[in-house]
């Protein structure tokens, strides 16, 4: 891995942030918390010959761990499981019960290794036992199975697996086929599922009383901390590698624009292993010292009841979660809420002040990627409906077309980004050609499609090359091709988006263009079933277009233009679950 990784981006990023702030203090714009940004540790705390640094997250968790070792600041809802309290204490603790773990079993600097779960306590603990050792963690979505999560073991070249039990049944289907693995530790948080003798036992971990604590190996804020895959719109999925001063600036982030303060209360059903809950939930709360509600995954029936129960001021979402929640029916209540502002991307513009009426909320729209690029749209300033402009002092934005040329308001073109300070640059894990054609003549190419207006506010319209969006994941085509058309009775498929019925910006609904081999008859519920069990739930068709034979070109390229044509949801030759 490259040594000069991120190291401009992340801490440019953190220190444009800082200035803003500082410059909005001086104001008397924003005034910060009593408890946030200018926190004095009472005691330095030395390792060997070397301070802790705060602005290292597992050096952060041992001095409060030390300073308020009591003070909650995590709470995992788990619905009918009841929930876990997190001190900093706790996190501390088991996060170093962890890194012995790790390095009992030869995992160390530089090592990597996967975490494959849902939102759990253990997820927290695996990213700070991996800060604490020098390590990398790899997060993936639970969600992930057959090919994908062999894949993304493999290419990043994990050494171990730290997993809970719920995941077991697909981790079984790859574990074979998974290279230079040491070991596999496995939560179980299930409760009465029968330990696996094949695998480690998590749990005799993070009861021990009496270990050999691991002391902080990590003194560099340009070492890795995580890869993080993309969603893989244009081939396999890319590991972007994210160093640890990126994650530090996340408190930034959150003071700067999310503007937290510290009467606020986090809550998030987005997973962990997604860029987005770690940068305006995980890491605000543990840095500013706020209390975050986790739940194990998203839930649209009973998010205002979680808020209410735990009085949460702010929650995020993505792509089609928005018009989701507002397609549950209408409640006396649904106003009566704590939650303050709602942070969006992706909200429609249909939509938009119904939702803040109906929830008695305000929207924060903002735009990101884990490769870099930076947007938001502040409480009630600019257009329903765009995603808002560049951070003022650290992006520049523009939107270009194929030659690269500049166009003006109302034209749509690819939008490229760049630092205003520092070197642009993104580090894919292996590979430089792809890194470098990513940030080429020193500009972030995003892949997304937009328009400006002519006061600068910027307007998401589709994906580039063909990618499809659905639930705020990347969806790529040719990959649910490839699943359906293993079917036995599937001879041909195509895949394409339609316009979601959420009317969700940049988001599409799935069809799956299938015909039959002779002799064979497509029967939609077959098809489905096996989309369930081979899919993700983001890639899974929400439409099944029957036809006799595929259209192509003379070159024998499909012709999804045609189909989609030919497409209407109250076709007869169109079925959906």
């Amino acid at each position: 891995m490259s040594n000069k990784f991120n190291r401009l981006f992340s801490i440019t990023v953190g220190t444009c942030i800082a200035n803003i702030l500082m410059s909005n203090v001086n104001k008397g714009i924003y005034r910060p918390a009593n408890n946030l940004h200018n926190t004095k540790f009472k005691e330095k705390i030395m390792t060997g010959t070397k301070t802790l640094n705060p602005e290292i997250p597992s050096h952060f968790i041992e001095l409060k761990s030390r300073e308020i070792p009591d003070q909650e600041v995590l709470i995992f809802e788990r619905g009918e499981q009841g929930e876990v309290r997190l001190s900093y204490r706790d996190i501390y603790e088991n996060s170093n019960r962890i890194a012995r773990l790790l390095l009992d079993n030869g995992i160390g600097a530089g090592d990597a290794f996967a975490v494959y779960m849902n939102n759990q306590p253990e997820f927290v603990y695996s990213i700070f036992a991996a800060n604490t050792i020098g390590a990398i963690m790899v997060p993936i979505d639970p969600r992930t199975i057959g090919e994908r999560l062999k894949f993304l073991i493999n290419d990043s070249k994990s050494k171990a697996i730290i997993a809970t039990d719920n995941c077991l049944p697909q981790l079984n289907q790859v574990i074979a086929d998974l290279k230079g693995l040491k070991f596999t530790s496995i939560s179980y948080v299930g409760g009465g599922n029968t330990v696996d003798d094949r695998f480690h036992d998590l749990n005799d971990c993070l009861v021990q009383k009496e270990w050999e604590r691991v002391e902080q190996q990590c003194f560099d804020p340009a070492m890795p901390l995580e890869i993080i895959y993309t969603s893989g719109t244009t081939g396999d999925p890319k590991g972007v590698v994210i160093r640890v001063a990126r994650v530090a600036s996340f408190k930034m982030l959150a003071t700067a624009i999310m503007k937290y303060t510290d009467k606020d209360v986090l809550y998030t059903g987005l997973s962990l292993t997604h860029g987005n809950a770690q940068a305006v939930t995980l890491f605000p709360a543990l840095f500013l010292g706020l209390k975050a509600v986790l739940s194990v995954k998203f839930t649209r029936t009973r998010i205002w009841d979680i808020c209410r129960k735990y009085g949460c001021t702010s929650f995020s979402l993505l792509g089609g979660m928005m018009p989701g929640l507002a397609n549950v029916p209408e409640k006396e209540n649904d106003g009566d809420n704590p939650v303050r502002v709602v942070i969006n991307a992706g909200t429609p513009a249909n939509l938009w002040e119904y939702f803040e009426k109906r929830f008695n909320v305000q929207i924060l729209e903002w735009y990101g990627a884990v490769e870099g690029g930076l947007a938001y749209k502040p409480i009630g300033e600019g257009p329903i409906g765009s995603f808002g402009k560049p951070v003022p002092g650290i992006m520049e934005f523009k939107v270009v077309d194929d030659d690269d040329n500049e166009v003006g308001p109302g034209v749509v073109g690819e939008l490229i980004s760049r630092m205003v300070k520092g070197e642009t640059k993104v580090d894919y894990l292996g590979k430089k050609d792809a890194s470098d054609e990513k940030t080429r003549g020193g500009w972030l190419r995003s892949g997304d499609m937009v328009h400006r207006d002519e006061e600068g506010w910027f307007f998401f319209d589709y994906r580039k090359g063909g990618g499809l969006r659905r639930f705020g994941d990347f969806v790529q085509p040719e990959f649910v091709e490839t699943v359906i058309g293993r079917h036995p009775d599937v001879s041909e498929v195509c895949v394409y988006g339609v316009p979601a019925a959420s009317a969700a910006p940049g988001e599409s609904d799935i069809v799956a263009a299938v015909a039959p081999f002779a002799g064979k008859k497509i029967d939609p519920r077959k098809i489905f079933a096996y989309c369930r069990k081979s899919l993700e739930n983001s890639n899974i068709p929400t439409y099944l277009q029957v036809v006799a034979e595929i259209p192509k070109t003379v070159s024998e390229k499909h012709q999804p233009r045609i189909l989609k044509e030919q497409f209407s949801p109250d076709s007869e030759n169109v079925f959906t679950e």
